[in-house]
C-alpha cells in the first residue's frame, strides 16, 4: 500500500481520536457535577504535561540545532509569552456569558493550533519512516483523547447541545488532518525547524494559560482541593504510563 496514503490514514486516524472525549457523557453519573469537574481537572493535567515535558522540550530541539542554550531558552519564553498573549486576546474577543461554554471554545481554538502543526510532523515522520510515524500516532492518540474532553464535555454541559459539541470537538481533531495536507502540499518548502519550535513553544503557552487560568478555577468551582488533587494526578499518572508503554 502507498506510503502516502498510510501517512494520511494514520494521522487521521491521531486526529480523530479526539472524538473519544465524548466518552464521560455516556457514562451513568447522577452527578454531572463530578463528570464536569473530573473532565476539566484531568484535561488541565493532561495539557500541562504534554506542555513541559513535549512541546517545549521538543522546541527547544529544533531551535537549539541553530541558537547557543541562553539565546534559545529566551527565544522559546518568548514564543510561550505569544502564546499567553494569543488566547488571552482570542478570551476577551470571545462574547459567551456562559462560562463552560467559553471554556470549551477556547480549548477548541487552542487544539486548532496545536493540532495543525503536530498533523505536519506526524505525517512527514510517518512518510519517512512508517513504525516511528506509527509510534509517534500512538503517543498522540492517547494525549488527544483528554483534550477531547476538555471540548466537548464543558460544550455539551453548558447548553445540552450534544450535536454541537460533536461539531466542534471533530473540528478540532480535523485540524490534524488539515495538517497533514499542508505538508502533503508543500512539505519541505515550507515546513522547517524554525516552524515547529515556534508552533510547539506557542501551543505550549496557550495550553498552559488554559490550564491554569481556565480549567483548573473553573474545577475548583466545582469539587474539592482533596478530588482535585486526585483528578489532577491521575492525569499526570497515565500521560507517564503512556510515555513509558510507547
Amino acid at each position: 500500500m502507498n506510503n502516502l496514503f498510510l501517512s494520511f490514514v494514520i494521522t487521521t486516524i491521531a486526529g480523530l481520536s479526539t472524538m473519544l472525549g465524548s466518552l464521560p457523557v455516556f457514562f451513568k453519573c447522577k452527578k454531572k457535577i463530578k463528570i464536569i469537574s473530573f473532565s476539566l481537572i484531568f484535561s488541565s493535567s493532561v495539557m500541562i504535561f504534554i506542555s513541559i515535558f513535549d512541546l517545549i522540550p521538543t522546541s527547544f530541539k529544533y531551535l537549539f540545532k541553530f541558537y547557543e542554550l541562553i539565546p534559545s531558552i529566551i527565544i522559546i519564553s518568548i514564543f510561550l509569552f505569544f502564546g499567553f498573549l494569543f488566547i488571552y486576546f482570542i478570551k476577551h474577543v470571545i462574547k459567551v456569558e456562559e462560562d463552560l461554554y467559553k471554556v470549551g471554545i477556547i480549548s477548541m481554538i487552542a487544539l486548532i493550533v496545536h493540532n495543525i502543526p503536530e498533523g505536519i510532523i506526524t505525517f512527514l515522520t510517518t512518510t519517512k519512516d512508517f513504525k516511528l510515524g506509527l509510534s509517534l500516532s500512538l503517543s498522540i492518540a492517547l494525549h488527544n483523547i483528554p483534550e477531547g474532553i476538555s471540548i466537548f464535555v464543558p460544550i455539551y454541559f453548558s447548553n445540552h447541545n450534544k450535536k454541537k459539541a460533536i461539531l466542534y470537538t471533530f473540528i478540532a481533531g480535523f485540524s490534524e488532518v488539515f495538517g497533514a495536507f499542508i505538508a502533503w502540499l508543500f512539505l519541505s518548502k515550507v515546513v522547517n525547524n524554525y516552524f515547529f519550535s515556534f508552533s510547539f513553544a506557542v501551543t505550549a503557552g496557550i495550553m498552559i494559560y488554559i490550564a491554569v487560568y481556565e480549567l483548573i478555577p473553573k474545577g475548583i468551582e466545582l469539587c474539592n482541593r482533596k478530588l482535585l488533587m486526585a483528578y489532577f494526578t491521575l492525569g499526570i499518572i497515565i500521560m507517564i504510563l503512556s510515555k513509558l508503554l510507547i
